[in-house]
């Protein structure tokens, strides 16, 4: 088996498990591009993308469309030194509308984040990549942390959800609108190197746009509440829901991995296990059981992160902090 589909392998097994990775705080502002790299400028209500495999600080990220995506990690918001620069898609960012940053699901999406600690629920856009520091699982713009109640504290556990049949719409928008960029394969030739949001985008050339079309407003998705903007954009409004609080404490684990086979998770457990204590967790998926590899449980975020730099220390590349 070639290492491109034992990465692969990897790779999904982490995804049907929940793993996710982000930022703690808004990450540093890029340095100005090169003329001959210049950015590339916005475009009118942004574009489709999903875009190839890119590393990021030696970290490999799989764009996809995922419409079963359902995960739990820790929250970030970026903001003010954003404001107005162009996203990953191509959009203006606006810290003060209902959007995020995420690694991995198509752009546009519409998720559903959900502050575990208060119960607070709203709807955002996904438009950008990122966050690309370990431990995070999706970056919120200051709105929506606002709404959340995070953007004082600046973190939280949450949960994100894929509106399936509204990311199918505002897709299918934006598409009829402008350049459409699908997922590469890894084993499909050279990956390109990405640079961080929002100055570049991660994925590589785009392809010939589409012929124009006359419109592309399409009626808002029945179930959430929104306008559609000048250009063509569909815009979650400000609204919060009330979900239930999850009863009991929602520990924050570090999962280094995830085995198919006991005797490989267990040799993880016993390499880990001096840093922190660590255990190994079963749970099936389909027909298969899977053997997650975790350290902790951790009392807070700052702590969870301390041992994630531990464990990454350790050659673990794909440790990533979880919510459970």
């Amino acid at each position: 088996m070639s290492r491109a589909n034992v990465v692969k392998l990897v790779i999904l097994g982490f995804g049907l498990i929940g793993l996710s990775a982000c930022a703690s705080k808004p990450p540093p502002k890029a340095p100005q591009a090169a003329p001959s790299q210049a950015a590339p400028s916005t475009t009118p209500g942004g574009t489709y993308k999903v875009g190839n495999p890119y590393q990021i600080d030696g970290v490999w990220y799989y764009p996809q469309v995922d419409y079963n995506y359902n995960q739990t990690g820790i929250a970030s918001w970026y903001g003010p030194g954003f404001h107005t620069k162009a996203t990953a898609n191509g959009e203006d960012y606006n810290e003060n509308e209902l959007t995020a940053a995420h690694q991995t699901l198509p752009m546009p999406s519409l998720v559903r984040v959900t502050n575990l600690e208060n119960g607070r629920s709203i709807v955002v856009r996904i438009n950008d990549r990122g966050p690309f520091v370990p431990g995070r699982i999706i970056d919120m713009s200051r709105r929506g942390a606002q709404l959340l109640g995070f953007d004082q504290k600046g973190t939280a556990k949450v949960r994100v959800e894929i509106l399936v049949e509204e990311s199918r719409a505002i897709a299918a928008a934006a598409m009829n609108a402008g350049g459409t960029q699908i997922a590469g394969s890894p084993d499909g030739g050279p990956v390109p190197q990405a640079a961080p949001r929002p100055k570049v985008t991660v994925e590589g050339a785009p392809l010939p746009p589409p012929k124009p079309v006359p419109s592309r407003n399409v009626a808002p998705p029945a179930t959430v509440a929104g306008t559609t903007t000048d250009d063509g954009r569909f815009m979650p409004a400000p609204v919060v829901e009330q979900k239930p609080v999850p009863p009991g404490p929602q520990r924050i684990y570090v999962q280094a991995g995830s085995f198919a086979i006991f005797d490989n998770a267990n040799k993880l457990r016993a390499r880990l296990n001096s840093i922190s204590p660590t255990n190994i967790s079963p749970a099936m998926v389909g027909d298969t059981q899977f053997f997650r590899v975790r350290v902790g449980p951790f009392e807070n975020v700052d702590r969870a992160d301390q041992v994630l730099s531990q464990v990454l220390q350790t050659g673990t590349t794909g440790a990533r902090i979880i919510v459970d």
